[in-house]
């Protein structure tokens, strides 16, 4: 199974400069419990935006045109196109697409689930999603939590499985 997992804002916001606009614990703490034990890919971009930190407990897996790329950790796997993660994903039972904005367009027409935090409130930034076709998709769950101390936005968290998915 290929899953993806974002968080953005109300206008499908998801990144500032390399990095998220806004900080929302409660958010982390659900990427951490989706993805723990789990491969997740991403591209160059979001992986240097991380500072090429590798994840505790998950495969990371950066792909990338540049077949000479050094994720400077040996721990890393490079992919250099979709098929090579296609072929990856058929040996695990679910495998994440993390971002960013590209690999996410990459990897939708493929994806049989979408775990997506949608932040309500209007942040600043220069990545935003690219146009989901959610009419493929079934909404499964949505759980809104209101703004408190430490997540000082409302946001809501919502499942969608793919129609034509077998799960």
């Amino acid at each position: 199974m290929i899953s993806a997992i974002w968080a953005e804002d109300e206008n499908h916001l998801i990144g500032k400069e390399g990095s998220l606009p806004w900080h929302l614990p409660n958010d982390l703490k659900h990427f951490k419990a989706l993805t723990l034990d789990k491969p997740i890919v991403m591209g160059r971009v979001t992986f240097e935006g991380m500072g090429k930190r590798v994840l505790p407990r998950r495969k990371t897996i950066v792909l990338t045109q540049n077949k000479n790329y050094n994720p400077e950790n040996a721990d890393v796997l490079v992919m250099t196109n979709k098929i090579e993660v296609l072929e990856y994903a058929k040996t695990v039972d679910e495998l994440m697409i993390i971002g960013g904005r590209h690999i996410f367009d990459l990897f939708m027409d493929v994806t049989d689930k979408i775990y997506l935090t949608v932040i309500h409130h209007q942040f600043i930034g220069d990545t935003f999603m690219p146009e989901i076709d959610l009419s493929k998709f079934k909404l499964e769950t949505k759980i809104r939590h209101q703004a408190d101390e430490k997540n000082l936005y409302d946001y809501s968290f919502m499942d969608y499985q793919g129609l034509l998915s077998n799960d």
